[in-house]
């Protein structure tokens, strides 16, 4: 028996720049299956890293032969190039068991079956005992219908199994299998964040979040629950990287970093371990949750963390109630200066396109931005995503007008506001790059800066095309 995993050709999602991160959601099911069904033969194919065409990818799984197939499927967006990799496969062996999940396929589980043919199971929420059970099914021809958590067709009917139970103690996960990408490591990279030299790793800290924003998928893939791995079991991970792999720069993919009781933990064990002044992380946290443990982030500054992303998302009130967001503007704001304050590289996400935006509250989004003056901005549009309320209230009112998955990537407009229609919405966030980023004063303190990120960034910013790119979405 072999399980193929894949990480299909596709586009980088331009705006964080030059970046290749290992593929870490079929890195961690390979190894789950490795330490369950050591029996089993797992390859792992990165066409990213390895910069295979569709051509060569079709040749590599010709050459593979593998019973199951799984590619990566992260976003949305990515939906094309997943479906494209399941057909490719079943041309080469139409007897191939194609396997596929995600936040998007959990999401549209019947309507992915409908669309592509190519697809026979989908896996809803967590992989890893689904996976293992389709193998067993496999092996000694038994129905899908004794796998939990997954759906598939069977006598021209679609049909979804019950839903899996979560894991409980993801303590016990085996780490990555890095070492079945082991020849391409030194070529993983965050090159506007750090050199190539400093390697690039993910750390999954946790699964799911507790909050209920109106534009996250999160809620629905893991039900609105969060579970976390212990403070020991996240630093014996960064010590694996840096020992290991070489690997200096880690990015903890948390959706929300709880800086809390584990977070004084993780701080202790980097201290404790003499981790503090050898690696770099990342982490994405709440701006009420760094003000409320403001006290913490000098220590966790002098065990390593280096860049915190917040989703800021808005200036007013009343669309943040909208999103559900539970922050407040002036929260955000007082986030911004801690971060700052403690030499800690301060990333603000923004949205525009809500329903009630016109180009007045765009402005004044754009504004506040400037003021509270983070030292990187990303500006997205509000997409609707598969599986959120937003999608849900959009596609109910008719306001979708773009349903290429391809889009759904927060640079294109999918849906017009009350009082701007899609182009206007892109015009738009053309804007809100251009007067961020096109201002001497910003240019200038970016490149000479005393944080050595944001020097970094801003000089790796001003030799790229990022405006250019941009106004071609216009």
């Amino acid at each position: 028996m072999k399980i193929l995993f894949i990480e299909p050709p596709k586009d980088v999602w331009f705006v964080m720049g030059d970046y290749l991160p290992p593929p870490l959601s079929i890195l961690q099911l390979a190894a789950f299956i490795e330490d369950r069904r050591p029996d089993v033969e797992i390859e792992v194919i990165d066409c990213q890293v390895e910069q295979l065409s569709w051509k060569n990818l079709e040749r590599r799984i010709e050459n593979a032969d593998p019973d199951i197939i799984a590619p990566n499927a992260l976003a949305t967006c990515n939906t094309y190039v997943v479906a494209r990799t399941v057909e490719l496969a079943k041309k080469v062996n139409p007897d191939v068991l194609t396997v596929v999940g995600g936040q998007h396929f959990t999401a549209t589980a019947e309507k992915s079956l409908i669309e592509y043919p190519e697809i026979d199971v989908i896996v809803r929420g967590e992989g890893e005992e689904a996976l293992v059970d389709l193998i067993k099914a496999r092996e000694k021809k038994l129905p899908l219908s004794e796998v939990d958590g997954i759906s598939f067709r069977h006598d021209n009917q679609i049909l979804h199994n019950h839903q899996r139970p979560f894991l409980e103690k993801l303590d016990e996960l085996p780490f990555p299998g890095y070492h079945f990408v082991e020849d391409f490591i030194d070529k993983y990279h965050f090159l506007m964040m750090v050199g190539r030299e400093a390697g690039y790793a993910l750390i999954e800290g946790s699964r799911g979040c507790t909050y209920n924003c109106s534009f996250c998928s999160q809620a629905l893939h893991w039900r609105r629950i969060c579970r976390t791995k212990s403070a020991k079991r996240i630093v014996d991970e960064m010590e694996y990287c840096y020992n290991d792999l070489g690997i200096r720069f880690i990015w903890l993919t948390d959706d929300n970093f709880g800086l809390g009781k584990r977070a004084e933990q993780i701080y202790e064990e980097i201290v404790n371990r003499g981790l503090g002044e050898k690696i770099m992380w990342f982490i994405q946290a709440r701006s009420d949750d760094i003000l409320k443990h403001e006290n913490l982030i000098p220590k966790l500054r002098r065990a390593g963390l280096c860049w915190a992303l917040v989703g800021v998302e808005r200036h007013d009130k009343q669309t943040l109630n909208n999103f559900r967001k539970g922050v407040s503007p002036d929260v955000s704001s007082k986030a911004m200066d801690i971060l700052k304050k403690n030499n800690i590289f301060a990333q603000a996400m923004f949205i525009i396109g809500a329903r009630d935006d016109s180009r007045k509250s765009i402005e004044n989004m754009r504004k506040y931005a400037n003021d509270i003056d983070p030292d990187l901005s990303i500006f997205g549009i509000l997409t609707p995503f598969p599986g959120t309320e937003i999608y849900k209230t959009a596609e109910k009112n008719g306001w979708i007008e773009d349903e290429n998955w391809a889009h759904y990537d927060m640079l294109h407009a999918i849906m017009p506001t009350e009082h701007l229609t899609r182009q206007e919405i892109q015009e738009e966030l053309y804007t809100c790059y251009r007067e961020f980023y096109g201002s001497w004063r910003r240019r200038l303190s970016g490149i000479f800066s005393q944080n050595h990120f944001t020097r970094r960034t801003y000089r790796y910013l001003i030799s790229q095309n990022l405006l250019s790119q941009l106004r071609s979405l216009i």
